[in-house]
Protein backbone atom coordinates (compact mmCIF):
# COMPACT_ATOMS: atom_id res chain seq x y z
CA UNK A 1 0.00 0.00 0.00
CA UNK A 2 1.44 3.37 -0.82
CA UNK A 3 1.06 6.23 2.00
CA UNK A 4 2.69 8.80 3.13
CA UNK A 5 5.76 6.96 4.76
CA UNK A 6 6.66 4.65 1.51
CA UNK A 7 6.17 8.24 -0.32
CA UNK A 8 8.70 9.61 2.26
CA UNK A 9 11.06 6.83 1.50
CA UNK A 10 11.10 7.37 -1.53
CA UNK A 11 11.98 10.48 -1.86
CA UNK A 12 14.84 9.78 0.98
CA UNK A 13 16.15 7.24 -1.53
CA UNK A 14 15.85 9.03 -4.44
CA UNK A 15 17.46 12.63 -2.90
CA UNK A 16 20.41 10.18 -2.10
CA UNK A 17 20.96 8.83 -5.49
CA UNK A 18 20.72 11.99 -7.01
CA UNK A 19 23.47 13.25 -4.43
CA UNK A 20 25.62 10.52 -5.35
CA UNK A 21 25.30 11.84 -8.96
CA UNK A 22 28.28 14.06 -9.62
CA UNK A 23 27.40 18.06 -9.13
CA UNK A 24 28.36 21.09 -10.44
CA UNK A 25 30.06 21.96 -7.52
CA UNK A 26 32.37 18.93 -7.22
CA UNK A 27 32.31 18.89 -11.22
CA UNK A 28 36.21 19.73 -13.03
CA UNK A 29 37.34 18.75 -16.59
CA UNK A 30 39.09 16.38 -17.19
CA UNK A 31 43.09 16.34 -17.72
CA UNK A 32 42.74 16.49 -21.21
CA UNK A 33 40.15 19.28 -21.00
CA UNK A 34 42.34 21.34 -19.16
CA UNK A 35 45.00 20.96 -20.84
CA UNK A 36 43.52 21.82 -24.50
CA UNK A 37 41.84 24.86 -22.34
CA UNK A 38 45.10 26.38 -22.03
CA UNK A 39 45.36 27.35 -25.34
CA UNK A 40 41.37 28.48 -25.98
CA UNK A 41 40.80 31.06 -28.34
CA UNK A 42 37.08 31.33 -27.97
CA UNK A 43 35.82 31.59 -24.58
CA UNK A 44 32.12 31.51 -25.21
CA UNK A 45 29.79 28.75 -25.94
CA UNK A 46 26.24 28.58 -26.49
CA UNK A 47 24.32 25.16 -25.97
CA UNK A 48 21.15 24.28 -27.72
CA UNK A 49 18.98 21.43 -26.36
CA UNK A 50 16.81 19.18 -28.95
CA UNK A 51 13.55 17.72 -29.13
CA UNK A 52 12.19 15.96 -26.00
CA UNK A 53 14.03 18.07 -23.45
CA UNK A 54 15.26 21.20 -22.04
CA UNK A 55 17.99 23.61 -21.15
CA UNK A 56 18.60 21.20 -18.00
CA UNK A 57 20.28 18.35 -20.14
CA UNK A 58 23.50 20.09 -20.42
CA UNK A 59 24.21 20.31 -17.12
CA UNK A 60 27.02 18.11 -16.70
CA UNK A 61 28.58 19.32 -19.86
CA UNK A 62 27.92 22.99 -18.53
CA UNK A 63 29.78 22.44 -15.31
CA UNK A 64 32.98 21.26 -17.43
CA UNK A 65 33.17 23.77 -19.23
CA UNK A 66 33.07 26.56 -16.59
CA UNK A 67 35.80 24.53 -14.84
CA UNK A 68 37.88 25.03 -17.84
CA UNK A 69 37.55 28.91 -18.00
CA UNK A 70 34.79 29.13 -20.40
CA UNK A 71 31.45 31.03 -20.50
CA UNK A 72 28.66 28.28 -20.80
CA UNK A 73 24.77 29.29 -21.89
CA UNK A 74 22.09 27.39 -22.68
CA UNK A 75 18.94 28.06 -24.65
CA UNK A 76 15.62 27.75 -23.59
CA UNK A 77 13.80 26.49 -26.89
CA UNK A 78 9.89 27.05 -27.02
CA UNK A 79 9.96 24.09 -29.77
CA UNK A 80 7.28 25.47 -31.38
CA UNK A 81 8.88 26.24 -34.74
CA UNK A 82 12.07 26.17 -36.32
CA UNK A 83 11.75 30.12 -36.83
CA UNK A 84 10.97 30.12 -32.56
CA UNK A 85 13.63 27.90 -31.74
CA UNK A 86 16.47 29.92 -34.30
CA UNK A 87 15.47 33.23 -32.90
CA UNK A 88 15.59 32.22 -29.26
CA UNK A 89 19.17 30.82 -30.38
CA UNK A 90 20.36 34.51 -31.90
CA UNK A 91 18.67 36.61 -28.76
CA UNK A 92 21.04 34.53 -26.60
CA UNK A 93 24.35 34.69 -29.51
CA UNK A 94 23.44 38.66 -29.31
CA UNK A 95 24.42 38.72 -25.94
CA UNK A 96 27.56 37.38 -26.33
CA UNK A 97 30.70 39.42 -25.95
CA UNK A 98 32.92 38.04 -28.61
CA UNK A 99 33.10 35.01 -30.97
CA UNK A 100 31.32 31.78 -29.69
CA UNK A 101 31.03 28.11 -30.01
CA UNK A 102 27.56 27.12 -31.20
CA UNK A 103 26.19 23.70 -29.90
CA UNK A 104 23.57 21.43 -30.61
CA UNK A 105 22.20 18.48 -29.61
CA UNK A 106 19.52 16.19 -32.20
CA UNK A 107 16.93 18.40 -33.14
CA UNK A 108 19.23 21.31 -32.79
CA UNK A 109 21.32 20.77 -35.36
CA UNK A 110 18.71 22.28 -37.55
CA UNK A 111 18.64 25.64 -35.28
CA UNK A 112 22.45 25.73 -35.20
CA UNK A 113 22.50 25.54 -39.26
CA UNK A 114 19.95 28.06 -39.11
CA UNK A 115 21.09 30.60 -36.55
CA UNK A 116 25.38 29.85 -36.87
CA UNK A 117 25.66 32.04 -39.59
CA UNK A 118 25.54 34.80 -37.18
CA UNK A 119 28.69 36.76 -37.03
CA UNK A 120 29.84 35.89 -33.67
CA UNK A 121 29.73 32.03 -34.65
CA UNK A 122 33.37 30.78 -35.41
CA UNK A 123 32.47 27.26 -35.36
CA UNK A 124 29.56 24.75 -35.09
CA UNK A 125 29.51 21.54 -32.81
CA UNK A 126 26.63 18.95 -33.39
CA UNK A 127 26.07 16.42 -30.84
CA UNK A 128 23.60 13.18 -32.56
CA UNK A 129 22.55 16.05 -34.64
CA UNK A 130 20.13 16.55 -37.31
CA UNK A 131 22.20 18.68 -40.11
CA UNK A 132 20.33 19.71 -42.78
CA UNK A 133 21.57 21.42 -45.96
CA UNK A 134 19.80 24.35 -47.42
CA UNK A 135 16.12 23.98 -48.03
CA UNK A 136 16.29 20.40 -48.04
CA UNK A 137 13.39 17.67 -46.66
CA UNK A 138 15.70 16.34 -43.77
CA UNK A 139 12.42 13.46 -43.22
CA UNK A 140 13.06 12.27 -46.76
CA UNK A 141 16.85 12.35 -46.00
CA UNK A 142 16.23 10.27 -42.96
CA UNK A 143 13.88 8.27 -44.47
CA UNK A 144 16.42 6.81 -46.64
CA UNK A 145 17.80 4.93 -43.38
CA UNK A 146 16.39 2.64 -41.08
CA UNK A 147 13.60 3.92 -39.11
CA UNK A 148 14.87 4.97 -35.36
CA UNK A 149 13.16 3.06 -32.79
CA UNK A 150 11.94 5.86 -30.87
CA UNK A 151 10.03 7.24 -33.50
CA UNK A 152 7.28 4.16 -32.77
CA UNK A 153 6.95 5.82 -28.87
CA UNK A 154 5.53 9.35 -29.37
CA UNK A 155 2.54 10.89 -28.21
CA UNK A 156 0.59 12.97 -29.25
CA UNK A 157 -1.94 15.70 -27.72
CA UNK A 158 -3.53 19.22 -28.63
CA UNK A 159 -1.16 19.58 -31.66
CA UNK A 160 1.67 18.74 -29.38
CA UNK A 161 3.67 15.73 -28.58
CA UNK A 162 6.29 13.88 -26.44
CA UNK A 163 8.12 10.67 -26.14
CA UNK A 164 6.62 7.74 -23.85
CA UNK A 165 8.04 6.95 -20.57
CA UNK A 166 9.35 3.78 -22.14
CA UNK A 167 10.71 4.71 -25.13
CA UNK A 168 12.07 7.70 -23.07
CA UNK A 169 13.98 4.81 -20.49
CA UNK A 170 14.58 2.82 -23.75
CA UNK A 171 15.19 4.25 -27.38
CA UNK A 172 16.88 8.41 -26.00
CA UNK A 173 18.40 7.83 -22.96
CA UNK A 174 19.41 3.82 -22.65
CA UNK A 175 22.48 4.35 -21.08
CA UNK A 176 21.42 6.55 -18.70
CA UNK A 177 20.68 5.84 -15.01
CA UNK A 178 16.81 4.92 -15.07
CA UNK A 179 16.65 7.45 -12.00
CA UNK A 180 18.37 10.05 -13.85
CA UNK A 181 16.79 9.32 -16.88
CA UNK A 182 13.09 9.64 -15.24
CA UNK A 183 13.99 12.48 -13.93
CA UNK A 184 14.69 13.89 -17.93
CA UNK A 185 11.51 12.66 -18.49
CA UNK A 186 9.86 14.69 -16.24
CA UNK A 187 11.18 17.84 -17.45
CA UNK A 188 11.07 16.43 -21.25
CA UNK A 189 10.15 19.45 -23.30
CA UNK A 190 6.94 18.77 -25.52
CA UNK A 191 7.07 19.96 -29.22
CA UNK A 192 4.79 21.21 -31.69
CA UNK A 193 3.94 18.41 -33.89
CA UNK A 194 4.36 20.39 -36.92
CA UNK A 195 8.50 21.43 -35.41
CA UNK A 196 9.73 18.85 -37.53
CA UNK A 197 8.47 20.48 -40.74
CA UNK A 198 10.68 23.36 -40.68
CA UNK A 199 13.32 23.59 -43.52
CA UNK A 200 16.88 25.67 -43.03
CA UNK A 201 17.35 28.29 -45.39
CA UNK A 202 20.97 28.30 -45.30
CA UNK A 203 23.81 25.70 -44.08
CA UNK A 204 26.18 27.68 -41.79
CA UNK A 205 28.25 24.25 -41.84
CA UNK A 206 29.20 25.11 -45.34
CA UNK A 207 31.55 27.96 -44.56
CA UNK A 208 32.34 27.79 -40.38
CA UNK A 209 34.51 24.80 -39.00
CA UNK A 210 32.33 22.02 -37.92
CA UNK A 211 33.09 19.20 -35.34
CA UNK A 212 30.53 15.94 -34.67
CA UNK A 213 29.77 13.65 -32.34
CA UNK A 214 28.07 10.47 -33.61
CA UNK A 215 26.54 8.26 -31.05
CA UNK A 216 26.99 4.25 -32.30
CA UNK A 217 24.13 2.59 -29.93
CA UNK A 218 21.29 5.85 -31.11
CA UNK A 219 17.90 4.77 -31.25
CA UNK A 220 16.42 7.95 -32.08
CA UNK A 221 18.51 8.69 -34.80
CA UNK A 222 20.30 6.23 -36.92
CA UNK A 223 24.22 6.33 -36.38
CA UNK A 224 24.88 5.68 -40.10
CA UNK A 225 22.67 8.74 -41.00
CA UNK A 226 25.10 10.81 -38.33
CA UNK A 227 27.85 9.50 -39.84
CA UNK A 228 26.73 10.87 -43.46
CA UNK A 229 25.73 14.06 -41.69
CA UNK A 230 29.43 14.07 -40.34
CA UNK A 231 31.36 13.15 -43.47
CA UNK A 232 28.75 15.25 -46.01
CA UNK A 233 29.68 18.54 -44.06
CA UNK A 234 33.54 17.50 -44.18
CA UNK A 235 33.17 17.70 -39.79
CA UNK A 236 36.08 16.75 -37.04
CA UNK A 237 34.27 13.87 -35.91
CA UNK A 238 34.49 11.33 -33.14
CA UNK A 239 32.11 8.40 -32.29
CA UNK A 240 31.17 7.22 -28.55
CA UNK A 241 29.30 3.74 -27.51
CA UNK A 242 26.62 5.95 -25.99
CA UNK A 243 22.90 6.39 -26.40
CA UNK A 244 21.28 9.26 -27.76
CA UNK A 245 22.30 11.47 -24.83
CA UNK A 246 25.89 11.70 -24.93
CA UNK A 247 26.00 14.50 -23.72
CA UNK A 248 24.40 13.48 -19.90
CA UNK A 249 26.69 9.25 -20.38
CA UNK A 250 30.10 10.69 -21.95
CA UNK A 251 30.17 14.73 -20.21
CA UNK A 252 34.09 14.54 -20.55
CA UNK A 253 33.93 13.94 -24.14
CA UNK A 254 31.50 16.24 -25.40
CA UNK A 255 32.97 18.86 -23.09
CA UNK A 256 36.45 17.89 -25.35
CA UNK A 257 35.23 18.28 -28.65
CA UNK A 258 33.41 21.51 -27.43
CA UNK A 259 37.36 23.06 -26.23
CA UNK A 260 38.55 21.37 -29.87
CA UNK A 261 36.38 24.11 -31.23
CA UNK A 262 37.26 26.64 -29.11
CA UNK A 263 40.37 26.09 -29.82
CA UNK A 264 39.91 25.10 -33.71
CA UNK A 265 41.99 22.18 -32.65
Amino acid sequence: MFNRRNFSALLAGAGAALLAAPSMARTSASPAAQRNAASVRVRNVVLVHGAYADGSCWTEVISRLQAAGLRATAVQNPLTSLDDDVQATRRILDLQDGPTVLVGHSWAGMVISEAGVHDKVSGLVYVSARAPDAGEDFGALAAKFPKPPASAGLVTSGGFAQLSEEAFLRDFAGDIDPLRARVLYAVQGRVASTLFNGRTTVAAWRNKPSWYQVSSNDRTIDPDLERFLARRMGAITIELPSSHLALISHPDEITSLIIDAATGS
